[in-house]
């Protein structure tokens, strides 16, 4: 089988080397490809000094990276890791295993299980978010992954090669994992050990913008997969408002018999027809989805990798 190691990079001057190092070392037969996201430091040079294939990004964003990288890239395996050393290269062995055997179509590395993510990250908030993050796509997806945004991952071509790409940045990892698990992909996690960043190398992730983005992500991802249970929900709080501003007009009206709360009756009026507006989209865009799912089985079925 051919093995492709993928490592998006920007400005990892100081830990690239390493980690080409370290991938030739667990993976002798494998083609190591850096694609550079326009780094100001010299990640570009270290890598071809260090024997691998370096290729170019111009668009900003992990995930425009990630993107040209399941397109340009052929292989059969794709072993996917930072540029920052954080992921030890020891571990590649045990998560192709599940893709060799055919246990998994993505493997992901998981930092959470043993506890050394929470020990390496000083960044209390990251850990906070990961948390977050991971149970609000359990509880939607009925799952039990453990690690939702680790970035060392491996798939296997049938995965990369059908995997639309939408994200632009490092909600790329969130993306992929609500992909897999709304399209039935087999995925399986492995446990790693985590370390931080060596000293004089910092990360770019921001906690709150970048944290933003995931959250944004994983609202408009729930919204596209889940179309029902969001619009569902939006009647049902509708529904409520609606409820609270017009029970006191019905009321009103059984005592009276006459309504002089006018715009209490009309805005209550006008939420419980948005609310039934509502429930109908969340049913016709479930049939759409239903019938996206479909399509999506049957073009895997024909799949040639």
């Amino acid at each position: 089988m051919k093995v492709a190691v993928i490592l998006p990079c920007y400005n990892e001057e100081l830990t690239i080397g390493k980690v080409i190092d370290d991938f030739r070392k667990e993976l002798p037969e494998a083609t190591i490809y850096v694609y550079d996201n326009n780094s100001k430091d010299r990640t570009m040079e270290v890598a071809k000094q260090h024997g691998a294939i370096v290729k170019k990004e111009f668009r900003q964003g992990k995930g425009n990276v990630v993107c040209s990288m399941f397109r340009d890239i052929e292989a059969d395996i794709y072993v996917m890791a930072d540029g920052d050393d954080t992921y030890p290269a020891e571990f590649v062995h045990n998560l192709i295993e599940p893709i060799k055997t055919g246990e998994a179509d993505m493997v992901i590395g998981d930092r959470h299980t043993n506890g050394t993510y929470s020990k390496e990250n000083k960044r209390a908030f990251h850990n906070f978010g990961n948390h977050f993050v991971k149970s609000l796509i359990n509880k939607l997806f009925k799952a039990s992954l453990s690690d939702i945004m680790s970035g060392y991952r491996v798939f296997n071509r049938k995965f990369v090669k059908n995997m639309p790409v939408l994200s632009t940045g490092f909600e790329i990892e969130t993306e992929m994992s609500i992909h897999a698990l709304d399209k039935n992909f087999l995925i399986k996690e492995i446990p790693i050990e985590y370390r931080d960043r060596p000293e004089g190398s910092y990360s770019k992730l921001n906690t709150f913008s970048d944290g933003i983005k995931v959250l944004k992500t994983v609202f408009w991802l729930f919204k596209d997969f889940k179309p029902l249970v969001f619009f569902t929900f939006v009647a049902l709080c509708l529904f409520i408002v609606g409820l609270i501003v017009g029970v006191p007009v019905i009321l009103e009206f059984i005592d009276a018999h006459y309504i002089k709360k006018v715009p209490s009756a009309i805005l209550s009026g006008s939420l419980m027809i948005l609310s039934t507006l509502s429930l109908s989209c969340g049913f016709i865009l479930d049939t759409i989805v239903k019938q996206h799912k479909q399509n999506y089985a049957m073009f895997l079925n024909r799949y040639e990798g």
